[in-house]
């Protein structure tokens, strides 16, 4: 079974950075591409940010670009999503998430095979 753990969220003012974890571990495959998603209360889940295994494909979504990157760490099987600037309408809980295979980044939740539990992330004013 492959887990997918994240960390990092917590509560922050407006204009501040975090820094989310996701660690991935379990069944090893190979290659594995990974994505950021939110979901904020009442609203569909949205992608936030996808990286392909090689890291030679990155795409970041219409709303945090500028702001959020994502990035990852093979050797440490581990993905990261550094957000800056944080604004009121981040808030949300933040999941991790994986597909397999060594193909683009992809910005449909469906297309992913495994998911984190997600953590809060709450912007405060």
């Amino acid at each position: 079974q492959v887990q997918l753990v994240e960390s990092g969220g917590g509560l922050v003012q407006a204009g501040g950075s975090l820094r989310l974890s996701c660690a991935v571990s379990g069944r090893t495959f190979s290659r594995y591409g990974a994505g950021w998603f939110r979901q904020a209360p009442g609203k569909e889940r949205e992608f936030v940010a996808g990286i392909n295994w090689s890291v030679g494909s990155i795409y970041h979504g219409e709303s945090v670009k500028g702001r959020f990157a994502i990035s990852r760490d093979n050797a440490k099987n581990t993905v990261y999503l550094q957000m800056n600037s944080l604004k009121l309408e981040d808030t949300a809980v933040y999941y991790c998430a994986a597909f397999v295979g060594s193909g683009s980044p992809r910005p449909n939740a469906f297309e992913y095979d495994y998911w984190g539990q997600g953590t809060q992330v709450t912007v405060s004013s």
